[in-house]
């Protein structure tokens, strides 16, 4: 009787995962393929304001930016550097600032965006932006 020598069944009784591991890499790759992205370039819809309106705080700033992207500070115009300065001095005679950021329709977004920038860099953390009530009912 021929006996089998003692490394034929020392390999026979380890398992070899490497098939498994490739098993497991071509069913993630396949779910990874298959699975939609939940971000979709989709038309957006914005939200509209609520009907009720807001009441402004009695110290309120306004700072208008109008369709050419000219900016206003309480009525007087200013520039971007001008508007941070002086929401910085706004900031320092009264901490507990709080701004009203008014944009005309048509105005191009950057516009909003470098005014927000400012208000941020100036430390202002009541930041309220103004929209008109919805006219559906």
């Amino acid at each position: 009787m021929r006996k089998c020598s003692k490394a034929v069944h020392h390999s026979l009784s380890e398992l070899n995962i490497t098939p498994l591991l490739d098993l497991a890499f071509v069913l993630l790759v396949i779910f990874i393929i298959t699975t939609t992205p939940i971000v979709n370039d989709l038309d957006l819809k914005l939200p509209t304001a609520s009907k009720k309106q807001k009441d402004s705080p009695p110290k309120a700033n306004y700072v208008t930016v109008d369709n050419a992207g000219v900016i206003h500070l309480n009525k007087k115009e200013v520039t971007l550097d001008g508007l941070l300065s002086e929401l910085v001095q706004l900031r320092v005679d009264d901490p507990d600032l709080s701004v009203i950021v008014r944009g005309d329709s048509k105005t191009k977004y950057r516009h909003i965006v470098r005014v927000m920038d400012a208000l941020q860099q100036a430390n202002v953390v009541k930041v309220d932006l103004a929209t008109e009530p919805n006219g559906k009912n």
